[in-house]
């Protein structure tokens, strides 16, 4: 592809201060392989999209000789190159973590590149937070694609066949009801966006406020509990000490790594991962990159199909 002088990248190299891995600490942002905001290339380059407060942008983010070169296309090129550091975690400091000898500690020395990422976007990490409430992620997933694929705006640059950019909250809020119905998102879900739509601008400002007051700004919304909160400033502010209490696997896997009990509630995790304060997100992340699945017991989320509904 030929790019016109307007549309040639802004560049900018980023050198992490200790080892950094890119597929583990994008991984939170991306919604399945075939994310429309995100993706990995042929040559393990990540692509992303951001509706950032200058405009649509698309990143490509590629590791070389120890540093990252990044590169943004779109009206919020400058805005995202400027947030690159902290989307890989120059911010996250696993200082003062002790892990006891096994597989938690086993995990980090093999993901010693593995950061915390902080996108500073919170209205744009509470979307697709919402699609994923009291569903199976392959509903979540099939109606955020769906969403991007027939709202977002085409991302900027040569990024990667359809790839899409979030839509803007004006956009969602102008959706009428059997485009949501076709979508894939129910009554209860479409509530809770359209509000969070409508306030947009004050979600995104949390960004820059402290974790605690973010979150309670986030469940002052109706429709958004601790869940939702929490899934958001994980991936907003990089919260280290922020656990998805309602969450329907995380309370079993931590509970079989940590102690060897699969059968374990939101009660009994907070437990087992309170010594790990105020890093039990990082654990989390740990646990959920071991490897080791918990046994599965009484029946599955039923999968539904809100569109047949």
């Amino acid at each position: 592809m030929t790019l016109t002088a307007g549309q040639l990248p802004l560049s900018r190299r980023h050198r992490a201060d200790g080892p950094l891995d890119l597929d583990p600490t994008l991984a939170p942002h991306g919604r399945g392989r075939y994310d429309p905001c995100q993706r990995v290339g042929s040559h393990g380059e990540h692509w992303r999209t951001w509706r950032t407060p200058l405009g649509p942008a698309t990143v490509r983010l590629a590791a070389s000789r120890g540093e990252i070169d990044a590169q943004a296309w779109g009206p919020g090129a400058a805005w995202a190159l400027d947030a690159v550091p902290a989307l890989l975690g120059a911010d996250d400091d696993w200082t003062g973590l002790e892990l006891p000898a096994g597989v938690l500690r086993d995990t980090r020395r093999r993901l010693s590149g593995l950061r915390l990422s902080a996108s500073g976007r919170v209205f744009e990490a509470l979307v697709p937070a919402v699609f994923e409430q009291l569903v199976t992620g392959i509903e979540a997933r099939r109606g955020w694609t769906a969403l991007l694929r027939k709202f977002g705006d085409p991302a900027p640059g040569p990024a990667p066949e359809g790839m899409r950019v979030l839509p803007a909250a004006s956009v969602l809020s102008a959706i009428p009801d059997w485009d949501w119905h076709r979508i894939g998102l129910d009554g209860a879900r479409r509530r809770t966006l359209l509000v969070a739509a409508s306030v947009a601008t004050r979600l995104d400002e949390a960004a820059s406020l402290d974790i605690e007051t973010a979150f309670a700004r986030l469940t002052s919304l109706p429709g958004i509990g601790a869940w939702t909160a929490a899934e958001v400033v994980q991936r907003s502010h990089g919260a280290a000490d922020v656990v998805s209490v309602g969450d329907y696997h995380l309370p079993n896997a931590v509970g079989f790594v940590l102690a060897g009990r699969p059968r374990t509630d939101d009660a009994g995790m907070l437990a087992l991962l309170e010594p790990y304060r105020p890093h039990r997100q990082r654990v989390v992340r740990l646990i959920e990159a071991c490897g080791i699945a918990a046994p599965r017991f009484g029946a599955r989320m039923a999968l539904r199909d809100y569109r047949r509904i």
